[in-house]
């Protein structure tokens, strides 16, 4: 079959590869849409980071990697002791890799186990292939109701709904969201969905802009244009934003979180950094705000967007900016979301037939 395949610093290759066996308790599934991560693109660049130079823990693989980690598919085939799924169910797939022993397992945080991965980031598999074979407990049905290249924006929108999970959301909220790509704009839809009373977003992209407000937002503002703290103050009529969530990850939306949320609120890290930032706490301590990491998602964040999703609480076709061919996942995918962030959110590879 083929499948692209992460080689090291920009070197993705789209090539021909062994099928691998449907084992007891696992899941073919042949995937249907894929949707390029920013993390796809930080390998790309300047990796390998998730990519593992050594044997995965889990996964057990070295690169060269089957890229994918975003994605919808059909159920192929299953292998013995599988029963709740079949062939022809359409299925999106949670690619989290845990242990099930170390300490965050343990205490229910699988999503930041000690040996963890992403299926499709540190081998295992992955969706940029013709079928991918994975448990059967990362397999999620998906509603009839649901499109398959909607099934792919699952994964991001998870990210997302686990973020808001954390910020103890009550509903006269006002919330301030520092980064309009693909998961901020994803956890503006979630914030709409639970119906939260003030949404701000900062983002200097129009084209980004005007996807916010179509999304939802109530106030969208430039940050180079505007005093971005000042304005969410006054938005917010009390202080400053109950939470701020930093989908941006650059020095700036640090400082601009930690100075806008009100005393006693909570700012909520969402982005990966690359490098290490200067940090003043006393921008925090001096208000006693909160500040919580979050990484990833769990099952019932998937499971809770699949719902909303169903329902038609969550809407987010107009993520989509470009479907394009498995042949072309570097040059129309890759490098078009690297050099023309004005124009792309999330595109989407077309590998199966439906």
């Amino acid at each position: 079959m083929r499948a692209a395949r992460y080689y090291g610093k920009e070197d993705i290759r789209v090539e021909e590869v062994e099928v691998d066996p449907c084992g007891d308790g696992q899941v073919r599934v042949a995937p249907s849409y894929v949707g390029i991560c920013g993390t796809d693109l930080h390998e790309f660049l300047g990796g390998p980071t998730f990519a593992p130079v050594t044997p995965h823990p889990l996964s057990h693989d070295t690169i060269p990697i089957t890229l994918g980690h975003e994605f919808s598919g059909v159920v192929s085939e299953v292998g013995p002791n599988v029963s709740q799924f079949k062939p022809g169910h359409h299925v999106v797939v949670q690619p989290t890799l845990s242990c099930g022993r170390c300490s965050a397992c343990s205490c229910g945080a699988e999503n930041v186990c000690e040996k963890g991965g992403f299926i499709g980031l540190s081998g295992g598999g992955g969706g940029l292939s013709g079928s991918v074979v994975v448990p059967q407990g990362c397999v999620l049905s998906l509603p009839e109701q649901i499109p398959l290249k909607i099934g792919a924006l699952v994964e991001p929108l998870s990210v997302a709904w686990h973020a808001v999970s954390a910020a103890c959301l009550v509903p006269d909220s006002t919330v301030l969201v520092l980064g309009g790509g693909p998961i901020g704009l994803a956890v503006v839809q979630c914030l709409v969905a639970l119906k939260t009373k003030k949404i701000i977003m900062s983002e200097v992209s129009k084209t980004r802009q005007r996807l916010a407000k179509e999304f939802g937002a109530h106030h969208v503002l430039d940050p180079k244009t505007y005093d971005l703290v000042a304005i969410s103050r006054e938005l917010s009529g009390h202080g400053g934003p109950d939470v701020v969530f930093d989908c941006a990850g650059v020095p700036a939306s640090l400082v601009a979180a930690c100075q806008a949320v009100k005393p006693r609120g909570t700012v909520v890290n969402v982005a990966i950094w690359e490098r290490e930032v200067p940090f003043q706490p006393n921008m925090l301590v001096f208000k006693e705000a909160h500040y919580t990491a979050v990484l990833g998602y769990q099952r019932e964040d998937f499971q809770a967007v699949i719902d909303h999703l169903a329902k038609g609480t969550l809407k987010p076709d107009k993520m989509i900016t470009s479907i394009i061919p498995l042949d072309d996942v570097v040059e129309r995918g890759i490098k078009a979301l690297i050099k023309d962030k004005e124009s792309h959110v999330k595109i989407l590879v077309k590998v199966g037939g439906q």
